[in-house]
């Protein structure tokens, strides 16, 4: 699929490089807490089949199995799926992780009782094959749950802002997942109920905000290789810009960064 089409499969390596690149454990571990009122919202009962798309280092599948599902996690990022191995381990829970890609998911229709995303297959350039896939494997009557960064939000306008230094690749913009209509137009087809809720995560650093902006550039692919792109000059006006909203809207003065971030909590459940 992907070989008959040379400019998707450049873009495809890109976006593997751009999710390989730093350590996304160490940014998933601050938003942990979340991804477990996430998985608890949605009520998962023991024995549940549930597929985590773009599973990262595993925060949203390690709360899921130890609610008593069998998890199978996938993500692009081979050293994402390392680091949610070892935490699994350390965590004594069972999940089956998986490199795979949520445009392919490889696995049989109506496979999973639960297929999730946090902050995750919002990425993927192709956002109708997206929706089409996570609904394709889960099984009638079953909830296709996504946690997606709108675009009014912190981390929305984030994105925006770094996008006016490093122009993004030529993709929807992944925050569109988070506007409601968009995300109620994508998954309609094959749902017989499109249910979004905005929700708030808590991001709280032992740092200052300049310290938060190194900690993003350090571990955080996007970020990281957004900075190699620009010359020095670049480099110094994108770290301005980005500590400049972590310090407004920073509500510690101890020190540290507490800012509020917005998402769009989707769940739709399969016709």
């Amino acid at each position: 699929m992907q070989s008959a089409n040379p400019d998707l499969a450049k873009l495809k390596s890109a976006m593997k490089a751009l999710w390989t690149a730093g350590d996304f454990s160490q940014i998933a571990s601050f938003t942990a807490t979340e991804a477990e009122n996430f998985v608890e919202r949605i009520g998962i009962p023991a024995g549940s089949k549930v597929l985590d798309v773009a599973c990262g280092s595993g925060n949203t599948s390690i709360p899921a199995a130890k609610a008593g599902a069998e998890v199978i996690g996938v993500d692009i990022a081979p050293n994402s799926l390392e680091k949610a191995r070892a935490r699994a381990a350390r965590e004594d829970v069972t999940v089956d992780f998986r490199e795979g890609d949520a445009e392919q998911l490889q696995f049989p229709d109506a496979s999973f009782d639960v297929v999730l995303t946090m902050f995750g297959a919002m990425f993927a350039p192709r956002p109708e094959i997206v929706a089409a896939e996570l609904l394709r494997v889960c099984k009638p009557g079953g909830i296709v749950a996504m946690a997606n960064w709108t675009p009014q939000g912190f981390v929305g306008k984030s994105f925006q802002l770094t996008a006016k230094h490093v122009p993004p690749p030529p993709i929807p913009p992944p925050v569109l997942w988070g506007e409601e209509a968009v995300a109620r137009q994508r998954l309609n087809s094959g749902t017989k109920q499109v249910d979004c809720v905005r929700q708030q995560v808590h991001f709280l650093y032992p740092f200052t905000p300049r310290e938060t902006v190194n900690f993003f550039r350090l571990y955080f692919g996007p970020t990281q290789m957004a900075f190699a792109r620009l010359d020095e000059a670049g480099q110094e006006a994108l770290a301005s810009d980005m500590e400049a909203p972590w310090a407004e809207h920073n509500t510690a003065n101890d020190g540290t960064t507490s800012v509020m971030g917005e998402y769009l909590d989707v769940r739709a459940v399969r016709a």
